[in-house]
């Protein structure tokens, strides 16, 4: 299963993005979407879970701010803060967060940790990124995605 994993849109949803997240199985926005018709785009590609980031006001109030899931035998939570995690992580084995626009990938014991950083509006300094999640029978493989900044002249 191939599951497209991405953050802090805020408003756009890069043609790269869309090209990237066509043939995914799964999409998975871990908040900051910042407008319903990202959701409507994103829910016509594949199916969605999706939770609500600090910058998602009146609109989101019927988004969840997590969600507890399993994509095959991975139990994943996600969140768009890292500060709101529950303190017991220990049914998961993938715990994704947003919100620093910036990516992490990194296992701590048995647990993987994921902030696909951001695909939305960003400065010329600061990278373009989001992750792909390969489910299989046996577990999961990341990979992470960099988007280049596109030319302007």
């Amino acid at each position: 299963m191939k599951v497209a994993v991405i953050s802090d849109t805020h408003g756009l949803l890069r043609p790269e993005v869309l090209d990237l997240i066509k043939d995914a199985d799964m999409i998975l926005h871990g908040g900051d979407i910042n407008r319903l018709d990202i959701i409507d785009t994103l829910k016509n590609i594949a199916p969605l879970i999706v939770v609500r980031g600090n910058n998602d006001k009146e609109w989101a109030e019927s988004v969840p701010m997590y969600a507890s899931f399993s994509l095959g035998s991975v139990r994943v939570y996600m969140t768009h803060k890292k500060k709101d995690l529950p303190e017991d992580l220990t049914p998961y084995d993938l715990i994704i967060t947003g919100h620093t626009h910036k990516y992490e990938h990194k296992t701590i014991g048995e647990q993987v940790f994921l902030n696909p950083g951001s695909c939305g509006p960003r400065k010329p300094t600061q990278p373009i990124t989001m992750a792909v999640l390969y489910v299989q029978e046996d577990g999961f493989s990341v990979e992470k995605i960099d988007i280049p900044h596109p030319v302007t002249k």
